[in-house]
Order: C-alpha cells, then sequence, then structure tokens
C-alpha cells in the first residue's frame, strides 16, 4: 500500500487511524493507494483499491435496469435464463 501525505504533518497513529477507517468502510476490499491532505481541522481521504472496477455493470435485462439477479424473483429469473441471445454482427 502507497501512502501519501500532504499539508501539515500527522503521526504515523494518525495515519494508521485513517487506514483502518478506509478498511472499516470497505469490507474485503485491498488499498492500493491512500491519499491523505491535511488542511487545519479538515482532512480529505482519496483512495484506490487493487483489482477495483470504477463503476458497476447495469444491463437492461426483461426490460429493468439491474445491475446483478439477486433481487429478481424466481419468475424473473427463469425470463433471464430463458432469453435468446444474439450475437453482434460487425
Amino acid at each position: 500500500m502507497v501512502i501519501n501525505t500532504k499539508g501539515e504533518a500527522i503521526s504515523q497513529e494518525e495515519v494508521n487511524e485513517y487506514v483502518k477507517y478506509v478498511e472499516e468502510k470497505n469490507p474485503g476490499k485491498e488499498i492500493a493507494e491512500l491519499n491523505i491532505n491535511v488542511n487545519g481541522d479538515f482532512v480529505d481521504l482519496g483512495y484506490s483499491f487493487y483489482n477495483d472496477v470504477p463503476f458497476e455493470r447495469i444491463r437492461r435485462i426483461t426490460g429493468y435496469l439491474v445491475g446483478t439477479l439477486d433481487r429478481f424473483n424466481d419468475g424473473k429469473r427463469a425470463e433471464e435464463k430463458d432469453r435468446v441471445k444474439h450475437d453482434v454482427l460487425l
């Protein structure tokens, strides 16, 4: 993990607390880079993760915009399974 600090100096203990904060807010993700910008009483945190996808894939399935199928009932899951998927011709 790369940690960059900018602005006023902070202790290693405070840096560790910011790392802990980001890890708690994003369980299961490994921090690649943490940018800490200290300006008086204000601290801006910027961070990125390893293997982080910067967007959530949204698809149109059976007339609905969805990210995942986990909220579909059995009928909608069956519609998705039975749909015909067409090839794209270039």
